[in-house]
């Protein structure tokens, strides 16, 4: 594979400094190290080691990689992985995508429970589809998928959201025969919406209720678990929660967006729930 005329560490190296100077207003440490890891990269700024063939005796030096989940290049080996076993689970039939998203204003009771946050997204947002494709009144049937985390926006922006990609249909209760959905939609946004909105709020409570969520002096401590869900939940319903539609140019085309998109910060691509 010829290498490209340009990569991601050639526009850093080229623009990097520009583009921070200009975001000092809202550009934070955390972007900066991964920009300069990304410059680094494969550089003599990172050490290297010498290569040498047992044949010919040919040498060369190969430098070191910087590691960082963020860099596409130290991702191409996990990426390409990644995609080649997804491929292999693809069914002959059409696919949905499926995205679940938290809004902005628990970013700062994100931004400090990571670990908690994330796992109640993944966790309530499979449970929701798998609930509402078993109801009779909407598919009926067991489905299977698998999710995916982003937590960025193209803007650097913290947006938790799950891409979940899905079967258009899934299997009879008996495992006899595929059931197709009723609708050209998948399954009803707004039930997903609702049902996802109270696991996701019911779940945060019992987060606070364990003592698993942490606050710290920037984050003032709720009175109580029915105070922090209750604000949780007017939060949550003006956000953007659940969006559906078919995967544009097949499933593979949404296979491939979910693994070169530099969005993908707290999960490495080869990272995924599936069912």
């Amino acid at each position: 594979m010829d290498r490209p005329p340009l990569e991601v560490a050639d526009l850093v190296r080229a623009a990097g400094d520009a583009f921070i100077e200009r975001s000092r207003k809202w550009i934070t440490w955390k972007h900066v190290k991964v920009l300069l890891a990304i410059a680094r990269c494969r550089t003599a700024m990172l050490g290297g080691h010498l290569d040498e063939c047992t044949r010919c005796g040919h040498r060369a030096i190969s430098y070191n990689s910087c590691r960082n989940r963020h860099c596409p290049k130290c991702q191409t080996g996990a990426r390409e992985r990644w995609l080649e076993k997804r491929r292999s689970e693809l069914l002959p039939t059409q696919y949905v995508h499926v995205v679940f998203t938290l809004p902005r204003q628990l970013a700062p009771l994100t931004l400090q429970n990571k670990k908690v946050v994330y796992d109640l997204l993944f966790r309530t947002s499979a449970e929701t589809l798998l609930e509402v494709a078993r109801d009779p009144q909407h598919l009926g049937a067991e489905i299977g998928f698998f999710s995916v985390l982003h937590s960025w926006s193209q803007k650097l922006d913290l947006h938790p959201h799950v891409h979940c990609v899905v079967p258009a249909g899934g299997l009879s209760a008996d495992r006899s025969h595929w059931i197709k959905p009723p609708y050209a939609f998948f399954l009803p946004v707004k039930v997903l919406s609702r049902v996802f909105r109270g696991k996701f709020v019911a779940a945060l409570q019992h987060a606070f209720q364990n003592g698993s969520l942490s606050f710290s002096r920037r984050l003032a401590t709720p009175d109580s678990a029915e105070n922090l869900c209750c604000v949780a939940e007017t939060t949550i319903s003006k956000g953007l929660v659940v969006y559906a539609k078919p995967p544009f140019g097949g499933p593979e085309h949404v296979l491939r967006y979910l693994a070169v998109t530099p969005t993908c910060s707290h999960l490495q691509p080869s990272t995924d729930l599936v069912f």
